[in-house]
């Protein structure tokens, strides 16, 4: 282990040297989900592709229905239907003066046609009232004919949605940096994109260690605790943007660790562990990690103290052939995530290619009932929940970095500085926003 106190700010520097964003790779839009661009994509044909009716109705010259109303309708000879997916009226026919098409959302407007008037400003061809209309339409047969009563008058391109009123050929649709959602795949399907180039989702592989770990639902003997670490930094890692591998917990024997960790290399674009990196006897991951040439697989991983609390013992190096980023955490539960928001989160982003790597921060008034201590020379960080609307952040629990339960209920960090060893409230403190 590294005799030198290293700051938070210079272990991240060091992680984020070493990592290097994915090769790009072209993917099929249902797995390009979670990943980020490469490349600006711009639009090849117009979006809607042509004038189409935003409602069902008639479409009709605006001079046909001027001055309409209930007591005085004007009366349209209907020529045809036009249904969505169809190119318009049959033969090409235009809707003349006099004339009106009945048209479905999403139809083409046939051409002649100025406007559509909703079926609800109609009598739907029935002789009757909107009532009738509403009843009538869906049940009309197609290529419909008789007349119309429409009971409203409509402006010019009323109900219409205009070509390429959405996006038009060559405007950008995405921007190089973008990370693909569902909103995002749609667009892309809508404007006929079936591949993009992006960078793949990063593959984590969380190990935890410890001989007194149990797994959830097993029964608990003497000594024995749940191992919750793998699941929690497992759900942040995919909260992060990353593919995420959980492999259950690994007995206090060097070997064992280190087989382990071979044989996860494969499906690994970084390592996480917890556990097993302070200075007691049974620090299984320094013990397998720290005396391991690269040349011999895993090994180059460097065991330092970090002024932080929690979370002082880490270790972050390369493994294996491939080099694979290796960052080791500490067991106690609020130590470990706490350092995976500080470190591995931050190195995740910066494998998908991701320009805004960590959490976002504000400054806010600390309220709590007494004052805050912090070690002198450590960056603290406390558990506390924001109040975006007071401008306030409240700690939750104490400073101990067992205290799962009052993490379950933080939403943000305290951070108070090396340089401060105590904070009164009412004190303008930073936070780190976890949600």
């Amino acid at each position: 282990m590294s005799s030198t106190m290293w700051s938070v700010d210079e272990h991240l520097d060091d992680i984020l040297g070493a990592v290097r964003p994915l090769e790009p790779i072209e993917l099929q839009l249902h797995d390009a989900q979670g990943c980020v661009l490469v490349e600006d994509v711009f639009v090849e044909i117009a979006l809607p592709p042509f004038d189409n009716s935003s409602m069902d109705g008639y479409a009709v010259r605006v001079a046909d229905v001027e001055g309409a109303d209930e007591e005085f309708p004007a009366v349209l000879t209907v020529i045809g239907d036009v249904a969505a997916g169809s190119g318009g009226l049959p033969g090409g026919r235009s809707v003349g003066p006099g004339e009106a098409a009945r048209v479905m959302t999403g139809a083409p407007l046939p051409a002649g046609a100025e406007a559509v008037v909703p079926v609800e400003w109609t009598d739907g061809g029935t002789g009757g009232g909107p009532a009738e209309a509403m009843r009538a339409h869906g049940d009309a047969p197609e290529g419909a004919g008789g007349e119309v009563r429409v009971h409203r008058s409509v402006e010019a391109r009323a109900h219409v949605r205009d070509r390429g009123s959405d996006v038009k050929p060559g405007e950008l649709a995405l921007p190089a940096g973008s990370v693909i959602g569902p909103p995002q795949i749609g667009l892309l399907a809508a404007i006929g994109r079936a591949t993009v180039k992006v960078r793949p989702r990063p593959r984590v592989v969380v190990i935890s260690t410890g001989a007194e770990l149990a797994q959830p639902g097993e029964e608990l003997t003497g000594g024995r605790i749940y191992d919750s670490n793998s699941f929690a930094l497992t759900a942040a890692a995919r909260d992060a943007g990353a593919i995420a591998y959980r492999v259950g917990a690994v007995t206090d024997d060097p070997d064992t660790l280190r087989a382990t960790i071979e044989d996860q290399l494969i499906r690994a674009d970084i390592v996480v562990t917890t556990g097993g990196v302070s200075v007691g006897a049974y620090d299984v991951v320094k013990e397998a990690l720290s005396s391991v040439d690269d040349a011999d697989g895993p090994g180059g991983v460097d065991f330092r103290r970090i002024a932080m609390q929690p979370g002082k013992p880490q270790g972050f190096g390369s493994i294996g052939p491939d080099h694979t980023p290796l960052l080791a955490l500490p067991g106690n539960p609020v130590s470990a995530y706490v350092s995976f928001e500080l470190f591995v989160r931050p190195a995740i982003r910066a494998l998908m290619g991701l320009a805004d790597l960590r959490r976002p921060t504000v400054r806010a008034t600390l309220k709590a009932d007494e004052a805050l201590s912090s070690p002198a020379g450590r960056r603290q960080f406390l558990r506390g929940t924001y109040d975006a609307e007071a401008g306030t952040v409240s700690p939750v629990g104490g400073a101990g970095s067992h205290l799962v339960a009052a993490l379950a209920r933080a939403d943000a960090l305290i951070v108070l500085p090396e340089d401060v060893t105590s904070a009164e409230p009412g004190t303008d403190t930073e936070v780190v926003l976890l949600r």
